[in-house]
């Protein structure tokens, strides 16, 4: 299992179009991907999960990633959220 912390800087949080890119991201992975906000987790592959946690602008988050490919998932998603988030 892997984990990372990230503080989301997009203006407006993770809204519909990040959020769809983020669940196209995370199911080119074996592992599962889960996200932890505001007291809440999600699946990273569940649009309408994501979208419940209601993440705003330097709201830090919790990305865990756990499976066979953990490592290049972790790596890969972390580059992903210090891009698009």
């Amino acid at each position: 299992m892997k984990q990372f912390k990230y503080i989301i800087t997009d203006e407006v949080g993770i809204h519909a179009r990040p959020a769809g890119v983020l669940v196209k991201e995370a199911k080119n992975y074996a592992s599962k991907v889960t996200i932890e906000a505001n007291g809440k987790t999600a699946e990273a592959t569940k649009l309408l999960a994501i979208m419940t946690l209601g993440v705003k602008k330097d709201t830090e988050i919790v990305v865990t990633v756990d499976g066979e490919d953990e490592e290049v998932a972790a790596s890969k998603l972390e580059q992903f959220f210090k891009e698009n988030l």
